[in-house]
């Protein structure tokens, strides 16, 4: 994997993010995956994925939404708390990481997608909502609630949610307002459930409460990321 680091602009503001591409670049632009990350901030997992995208031909950005490295908990909690409570901040910022993406060489344009785990499954969503040019956006245990549901057929996004049935941050509830909220806006959505399966399940040592890794959601939700991008991307 090749390493090159970039930068992006949103709202006055300068942020940071890593373009990762195959060793063995094509000749032809190929497309562009954005890797979100969590809510601790870009880290060795969203890096990992990164790596596994550009080993199936992507080329990947792993962006920093934040902007900064979180030196207490509750700054973090409020930094999240925000971003959430203002779609449209969040939305804008994705946007300009999404133009970073597009925006290099190696990449075509009209061939893009968005992954994201936990905050930034989240992000993959919120990204599609916004009726970004997207092909596929791919949410692993991210939350499903929002404050601006998309519009009816805003979204250009094929979409798939992958979660854990005993994830406590993503109810029951969540899960149906989140189908009722995609079928109000004509969206081609997949919902997957994994039974046995809590918050965090991609991430091999996690130890927040509530959170577990899970060897076969993990396995099974990258298998259908993997069938959506190969249908989407193509």
């Amino acid at each position: 994997m090749v390493e090159t680091r970039v930068e992006f602009a949103s709202a006055g503001r300068s942020f940071a993010g890593v373009v990762c591409q195959p060793v063995l670049i094509s000749p032809r632009p190929g497309a562009g995956v954005l890797v979100l990350h969590g809510g601790a901030g870009p880290g060795p997992h969203e890096r990992e994925r990164a790596e596994r995208l550009t080993e199936l031909g992507y080329v990947a950005l792993v962006p920093d939404l934040f902007g900064e490295v979180f030196e207490t908990r509750e700054r973090g909690v409020e930094i999240i708390t925000g971003l959430v409570s203002e779609p449209a901040v969040l939305r804008s910022r994705l946007v300009a990481a999404l133009d970073c993406l597009r925006g290099q060489p190696s990449v075509d344009e009209s061939r893009l997608a968005a992954i994201g785990f936990c905050f930034g499954g989240l992000a993959a969503l919120e990204l599609a909502r916004s009726g970004a040019a997207l092909r596929a956006a791919v949410s692993f245990h991210g939350g499903l609630v929002t404050r601006a549901p998309a519009e009816p057929d805003a979204l250009s996004a094929s979409i798939l949610v992958c979660t854990g049935v005993a994830d406590p941050f993503v109810t029951r509830e969540h899960r149906q307002a989140f189908e009722d909220e995609m079928v109000r806006a004509n969206a081609d959505f997949e919902l997957q459930i994994y039974a046995k399966a809590r918050h965090g399940f991609t991430e091999r040592g996690i130890q927040r409460s509530g959170s577990a890794y899970h060897e076969a959601a993990d396995r099974r939700s990258w298998e259908a990321m993997q069938t959506l991008l190969a249908h989407t991307l193509a």
